[in-house]
């Protein structure tokens, strides 16, 4: 049902649904459900905020291109950073997020998808970005990457692949600003929406509920006005579209409002 301040959702959840995932004690430790037990989980869901991907947009006018999407009412401006190693596809780095921050004042929203991110968090800092994701595949040190980046004070992402499971955030909830639930595997837009991560969206809905946390919770990967909807009622809050904002056939002020309707 909806509140005065946005949708106020109340589920009874059996453990079978939580995953891997340990409950935190009133303490302030972890322990792991017991079996049978079920879990009330209440939350005053957050607006739905969207993130439009500038991996579709045309290039020769970026500018403009971000204009638009501001002044239709965007709230972030996604950045897919991709190295041909991590993920095949090759694509931007600082200089494109500088000349964004030159172009827009929404908060950039830039994702990581490259092996030893460590080496370079100083020059995205630089460049502007205010959050900077990285893959929990590509980091085998996540705390200390996750503190270089709020050394910066920029605040912290981390991001899984479809094939990954949520109980790998257990230990590093509690240290990230927003949670990217890839739905397709990373490289390219245009894919289709994997409907298999859904459940996932949920574990770490109700991970994030139960922490407390004031993190968000993002999905890139195939979403349009007919996937958005059952991502947002699995738990997420950040929507990242690409070719449905940037290449609507209507422009990207109706690609914007198709899909903040769907998710009305």
């Amino acid at each position: 049902m909806r509140g005065p301040y946005g949708r106020f959702t109340e589920a009874s959840l059996p453990v079978s649904e939580l995953g891997a995932f340990r409950l935190p004690c009133r303490c302030g430790l972890w322990r792991l459900p017991e079996v049978g037990q079920t879990c009330i989980i209440r939350s005053m869901a957050k607006p739905v905020l969207i993130s439009p991907s500038i991996l579709s947009a045309d290039f020769l006018h970026l500018q403009d291109a971000l204009a638009q999407a501001e002044a239709a009412g965007a709230d972030w401006v996604h950045i897919d950073v991709m190295d041909g190693h991590f993920v095949p596809n090759l694509t931007m780095g600082p200089f494109i997020v500088e000349a964004c921050r030159r172009a827009t004042r929404l908060p950039l929203d830039v994702h990581l998808m490259i092996e030893n991110p460590d080496r370079l968090l100083p020059a995205f800092v630089d460049a502007g970005a205010d959050y900077l994701t990285v893959h929990v595949e590509a980091c085998p040190h996540l705390p200390r990457t996750l503190q270089s980046i709020r050394d910066g004070s920029v605040r912290a992402g981390v991001s899984l692949n479809p094939g990954t499971p949520a109980s790998v955030l257990t230990e590093i909830l509690p240290m990230v600003d927003l949670v990217l639930v890839m739905s397709v595997n990373p490289g390219y837009s245009g894919q289709g929406f994997m409907s298999s991560v859904l459940p996932k969206i949920g574990q770490i809905r109700q991970a994030l509920d139960h922490l407390g946390a004031q993190a968000r919770l993002q999905v890139d990967g195939g979403i349009s006005p007919k996937t958005a909807p059952a991502a947002v009622r699995a738990g997420a809050d950040v929507l990242v579209a690409a070719s449905a904002i940037f290449g609507h056939p209507q422009g990207i002020a109706a690609g914007l409002e198709a899909l903040r309707r769907s998710v009305a």
